[in-house]
């Protein structure tokens, strides 16, 4: 990802969860423990969750996952890796500074790969996706399971509309108010609106290399949770 983008995250961590909380009504939070569960279902031996930001997902998963687990949260913003060593979990997880277009581990690595609310970053353009996607396809054992969390655009032409008028009177100046980062807030609230559909981001998971992809419409398609299996 961008020094752009790095620059703008390595302000926000110490209000990060709070914002994301406030201008989600608490959603967010469900969100991910829903994630979290669909992610668990099978075990194995390695899990990641990836542009882990503050390790909330990482926390989720680190409550449910059995104790031989090894749970990794990698992230390229040192200030959000620090944040997210103060919760109460981050002793049992493993903290990794690290660049998702080039990951620090080995090929067939892990049996989970997860991610929330970040994929909008990693999208500068449709290509660059899929190159994080695949290296994503990359570290995962054969039969692992790619996990990902999103905002998503609404099916119905009002919900989305409403969706993206929201996100323009509020993301933005209460993400500047709380956060005191203009460029983020105007980032972020630039990023949600352009992000793909359900069906699309599906097809981006196949051309990744991923099989069996499906999805989970969350409040009338604001939010999305896609699975798939390599």
């Amino acid at each position: 990802m961008s020094k752009g983008i790095q620059k703008i995250f390595s302000k926000v961590p110490n209000t990060y969860e709070l914002i994301n909380h406030i201008l989600t009504f608490g959603l967010d939070i469900l969100w991910r423990k829903r994630a979290a569960k669909l992610a668990v279902t099978e075990n194995g031996s390695h899990w990641i969750d990836i542009c882990t930001g503050t390790g909330e997902m990482a926390a989720y998963l680190r409550r449910l996952a059995q104790k031989k687990i090894m749970i990794i949260a990698a992230d390229f913003s040192l200030p959000m890796i620090r944040k997210g060593t103060q919760k109460q979990e981050a002793g049992q997880i493993a903290f990794v500074l690290a660049d998702v277009r080039a990951l620090p581990f080995n090929d067939r690595t892990f049996d989970l790969v997860t991610i929330s609310f970040a994929t909008r970053n990693i999208n500068i353009n449709r290509d660059a996706l899929i190159q994080c996607l695949s290296e994503f396809h990359r570290i995962l054992k054969p039969a692992g399971r790619f996990v990902n969390l999103e905002t998503s655009q609404p099916s119905s032409l009002v919900m989305r509309r409403f969706f993206h008028k929201y996100v323009e009177l509020f993301v933005k100046p209460i993400g500047q108010f709380l956060s005191g980062s203009r460029a983020g807030y105007a980032y972020l609230s630039h990023t949600i609106p352009r992000f793909y559909t359900a069906d699309e981001f599906a097809d981006i998971i196949y051309q990744a290399g991923f099989e069996e992809v499906t999805f989970n419409h969350m409040l009338q398609g604001i939010a999305a949770i896609h699975k798939a299996v390599k």
